[in-house]
């Protein structure tokens, strides 16, 4: 669609605002929004319009929720901005997720029946606010015509607040956040003063004593925040805590609404699998589009073109309100705007830069925006390469000898540190993106030399000889990995990375993080019951990794590192086998990864034909703009 056919809304009006309208929830709890209105003159236009409605914990008043809501509203559309539940302006005690599915379900039915609504609801957000669009979603309220949901949940225990039975300890960050500018700091200006204190600077000594226990931190004087942080923690097996509304949108698919929807992610984001679960279970069960757009993005950074030290160059980017404008356009206002002609996958493939250094110290990666009618990508080749004592990973069973594997000692007490990956809510503390994987005390929480991290004893690498051609990952990666350990419970964790070429400045040659994920032993067979080993004997763990897309350049390896912790993301296992988030003891645990032809360990990667390699759609442009995609 070329420039001068577009045919979305152009910014006619001004707005006004009226602000702290009291939204009443079925339990009485006073919700407060602020609703922007088309105006002229700076009197609101007559008439009905359709509303777009945002709820975040983040406060409504913030500038970028001000802007947003005026662009929206400048365009025709009421445009209505909430604090959820206990925060800010609104009533109640905040627990998060716990109220967002009938909370929502109240606002929208009350936004969709006002004389100056014309019945249709659309609702946006990120993160949290993208995580409470699909809980109300759960209850189907008749006003909500479409969704926006960005970087939010699918199951928070199968992915980004508990993962493979490990605990995402960013969430234990997040809380001091919260806390620092909640309702019962300001209502308490010491406390406010000591929070403000801790976050961010005074966190150091907090993240090194996790995890948080009641009672231990500050927090003992919000019970609801410490309560929550606790929960999170203690609540380890997948049960009715888990399985509510707003944790657990895919334990409600057949209820939830039948509207159309665009889920969109990153690679570096913590939310790529539920972004892509979301979009695989309601494109199988619903009439209604639902379109998935996956870029290289950390959390919410849709505008930038870097993650971490990688940069992906100027096409790798949005203009986030620009996008939102044509969906809404086209489904709130049946316009032809360029989303009817979008596929139904559109995702950035990473790896074809040059591997050069740019003036801002980045990695130049590079990559292109690719359409597909289906995830995974119907020419997925599933290829399995196998672990050896060589280091090697290969796609045959080169190992001869039955006896096979590699061994190392885990100290939970001297846990690897997290460099990059998957992350959010936990900056500066934690970096998100894609970095060499080596240490560094100024960067990263838990360095304390500038070594590769597979310098170190706890790490076992795997590296394919250097690629003769370029070769695509490009969808779900799973891990089998046979182990065994000398302690009754512990955790497993493996790191995919793509390995440059050695040059002079860097001798090793860069290893990127492109995904990783861990493995809590005692769920091997399931998340709704523990399961100890018995110490040295084998067993068969499988998981998954977090989906990607990256172009292993010709020249480069794909290496994967095998460990036991990568600290502070997620809590670090203390090996005992005893309650976790409870037992305060710890043990070392010696661990074994057998890699023979009786237990082959191996991962199992979605490789790409090379005839897919470097062939855009051609008709795709700058996401968000005019000019479609």
């Amino acid at each position: 669609m070329s420039k001068n056919q577009y045919k979305g809304s152009v910014q006619s009006y001004d707005s006004v605002c009226d602000q702290n309208v009291m939204i009443t929830s079925r339990d009485g709890i006073k919700l407060a929004t602020d609703i922007y209105f088309p105006a002229l003159n700076e009197t609101k236009v007559n008439g009905k319009f359709p509303v777009i409605l945002e709820r975040t914990p983040y406060d409504k008043s913030a500038p970028v929720n001000v802007y947003k809501a005026k662009f929206f509203a400048r365009r025709g559309y009421i445009c209505a901005i909430q604090d959820v539940r206990g925060r800010f302006q609104s009533g109640g005690l905040w627990y998060p997720f716990a109220k967002e599915a009938n909370d929502g379900f109240d606002t929208v039915e009350w936004l969709g029946v006002q004389p100056w609504s014309d019945g249709k609801v659309g609702t946006m957000g990120d993160s949290y606010a993208g995580s409470d669009q699909s809980a109300l979603a759960t209850l189907n309220p008749p006003h909500l015509s479409t969704m926006i949901v960005a970087v939010g949940a699918s199951n928070y225990f199968h992915s980004s607040m508990r993962q493979n039975g490990a605990l995402e300890q960013r969430f234990q960050i997040y809380i001091f956040r919260m806390a620092a500018n909640s309702k019962e700091a300001e209502a308490n200006p010491a406390l406010k003063k000591r929070l403000q204190e801790i976050w961010p600077d005074g966190l150091r000594e907090i993240i090194n004593s996790f995890p948080v226990r009641k009672g231990s931190t500050i927090l003992r004087e919000l019970p609801n925040y410490e309560q929550w942080a606790v929960d999170i923690l203690t609540n380890v097996k997948y049960d009715d805590y888990w399985k509510q509304r707003g944790y657990a949108i895919n334990e409600y698919i057949e209820e939830h609404a039948d509207v159309p929807s665009l889920y969109l992610g990153g690679w570096y984001d913590t939310y790529p699998r539920n972004t892509i679960q979301n979009f695989l279970d309601f494109s199988a069960t619903k009439d209604s589009d639902q379109r998935l757009l996956m870029g290289p993005w950390t959390h919410g950074e849709y505008e930038v073109t870097y993650a971490g030290d990688s940069d992906f160059g100027i096409e790798s980017h949005i203009n986030y309100n620009d996008l939102k404008l044509s969906w809404f356009d086209h489904y709130l206002k049946d316009m032809d705007t360029e989303v009817a002609s979008w596929s139904k996958v559109k995702f950035f493939t990473m790896g074809t830069g040059d591997g050069n250094i740019d003036y801002e110290g980045r990695l130049r990666r590079d990559g292109y925006w690719r359409t597909s009618s289906d995830w995974p990508l119907k020419s997925t080749q599933y290829k399995e390469y196998y672990l050896d004592r060589n280091g090697r990973l290969t796609t045959e069973i080169l190992e001869l000898d039955n006896k096979s594997s590699s061994k190392y000692t885990f100290d939970p007490k001297r846990p690897v540190p997290t460099i990059g990956g998957s992350l959010s809510a936990a900056a500066p503390w934690l970096c998100p993106g894609a970095f060499d994987q080596r240490a560094d005390p100024d960067r990263f929480i838990g360095s304390n030399n500038k070594l590769p991290l597979n310098s170190r004893d706890d790490v076992l690498t795997f590296q394919t000889e250097e690629l003769d051609m370029d070769t695509e990952v490009t969808g779900p990666i799973k891990v089998k990995l046979w182990i065994s350990s000398s302690a009754k419970d512990t955790d497993f964790t493996v790191k995919l990375i793509d390995l440059f070429p050695s040059t002079d400045e860097y001798v090793e040659g860069l290893a990127i993080n492109i995904t990783d994920s861990i493995m809590r032993t005692r769920f091997r067979n399931g998340w709704e019951k523990e399961e100890l080993m018995e110490p040295g004997i084998p067993y068969l763990i499988d998981f998954d990794l977090f989906p990607t897309s990256n172009i292993f350049k010709s020249g480069h390896k794909i290496r994967i590192d095998v460990s036991s912790s990568n600290w502070p993301r997620f809590d670090v296992n203390n090996n005992t086998g005893g309650k976790i988030g409870i037992d305060k003891s710890y043990i070392c645990a010696e661990q074994t990864v057998y890699h023979n032809q009786i237990m082959p360990s191996s991962i199992v990667l979605p490789i790409q034909p090379s005839r897919h390699l470097l062939v855009p759609d051609p008709s795709m442009g700058y996401i968000g703009s005019p000019t479609g995609i």
